[in-house]
C-alpha cells in the first residue's frame, strides 16, 4: 500500500528575468493571470489533491511571495465592514492556515533538482509531489489530482508527461518509454533537454510529479548534468536504474506554459475566456482585433 501524499515543494526560486522590467520589483509567482496570482492557481490544484504542507524553496527577493499568504487583517475588516463578503469569501481562500506553509532558501541557483533537495529536511521520508507554478493546466480534475489518484494504484516514481514537437524536445526532460499507450506510462529511462536527433520520444516531462524519498538521496550526490545543474529527472532515472519503477502520466487538460511571454498571454485570455463575468466582452474586443487588424499602438 502507497502512503499518502500530503507535502508539496515548490520551487520559486527564479529571477523571473524574461518578465523583466516587471520582476524588478515582483516575484513572477504573483503576476497576475486574469485576477489570481499564479501561484494561486498552483496552491488551488494542490489543495485539491489532498496536500496539507505547503513548502516553498525561495530566493532573494520573494518577500512579497511570503507576505501574500498572511492574512491582511486591516483590508479584512474593511471588506466586512462594508459588507462585501464575496470579496472576503475570495481573499480568505488565499490565506494559508499558521504552520502549513514553510519558505526554504536556496541561496545559489543550481537547478531544479537542487531547489528540491534544499527542502529535504521538511519531507523527510514520505512519497511527496513538486509543482513548478509556471506550468498552469486547465482541467476538469484538477491534474495533480490526476496524478495522485494514478500514483495510490502504481507506486514508483510519477511525472506529468504530453507529447510535444520532437524539435522542440530540447527544451524539456524527455521519457525513454515503450508502447505510449493509455494514460499511465511506464518509463525506461529519462534524459534531459536532448538534442532532438537523441531524443528517446517525445513524451516530455512537464511540471508536476509525484516522488519516493528515495530521489532525494540521489539528490545528496549532487551531480551536475544538462546545463550544469543539478536536475531532478537525473535523480529519477538514477531510481529507475535501481530498479523502482516510474511512469509517466498522460494528464487530461490544457497546459500553458506561463514561464514565457507567449504562453502566458496565450493563458490569460484562454482562462479569461472561460469566465462568464469576462467572456462577451473579450470575445467582441478579440473578434474586432482580428477584423480590423488593429491592435494597441
Amino acid at each position: 500500500m502507497t502512503r499518502k501524499v500530503t507535502k508539496a515543494v515548490f520551487p520559486v526560486a527564479g529571477m523571473g528575468t524574461r518578465f523583466l522590467p516587471a520582476t524588478k520589483s515582483v516575484p513572477k509567482e504573483i503576476m497576475t493571470l486574469v485576477d489570481r496570482p499564479l501561484v494561486q492557481y498552483a496552491i488551488d490544484e494542490a489543495r485539491a489533491a489532498g496536500i496539507k504542507e505547503f513548502i516553498f524553496v525561495t530566493s532573494r527577493g520573494k518577500s512579497a511571495l511570503e507576505d501574500y499568504f498572511d492574512h491582511n487583517l486591516v483590508l479584512e475588516q474593511e471588506l466586512r465592514a462594508k459588507g462585501k463578503n464575496k470579496l472576503l469569501d475570495v481573499l480568505n481562500k488565499t490565506n494559508m492556515e499558521s504552520g502549513a506553509i514553510a519558505y526554504i532558501r536556496q541561496h545559489k541557483a543550481l537547478g531544479l533538482g537542487h531547489a528540491v533537495w534544499c527542502a529535504r529536511r521538511l519531507i523527510g521520508d514520505e512519497p511527496f509531489a513538486v509543482m513548478l507554478p509556471d506550468d498552469v493546466i486547465a482541467a476538469d480534475k484538477p491534474c495533480l489530482q490526476q496524478m495522485i489518484e494514478a500514483y495510490e494504484e502504481t507506486g514508483g516514481n510519477m511525472v506529468a508527461a504530453m507529447e510535444v514537437p520532437r524539435e522542440k524536445t530540447s527544451s524539456y526532460g524527455v521519457l525513454d518509454v515503450g508502447d505510449n499507450i493509455g494514460s499511465v506510462v511506464p518509463t525506461r529511462g529519462m534524459v534531459e533537454k536532448p538534442d532532438p536527433s537523441e531524443a528517446p520520444s517525445n513524451l516530455a516531462v512537464i511540471g508536476r510529479y509525484v516522488l519516493r524519498p528515495s530521489v532525494l538521496n540521489n539528490l545528496n550526490a549532487k551531480k551536475t548534468g544538462s546545463g550544469g545543474e543539478i536536475q531532478l529527472t537525473d535523480a529519477i532515472a538514477q531510481d529507475i536504474a535501481a530498479g523502482v519503477p516510474a511512469y509517466g502520466y498522460k494528464f487530461d487538460g490544457q497546459r500553458f506554459d506561463c514561464g514565457s511571454k507567449s504562453g502566458f498571454l496565450q493563458a490569460t485570455v484562454a482562462f479569461a475566456l472561460a469566465r462568464e463575468d469576462l467572456r462577451d466582452d473579450l470575445s467582441q474586443y478579440l473578434n474586432d482585433i482580428v477584423a480590423t487588424g488593429k491592435a494597441a499602438q
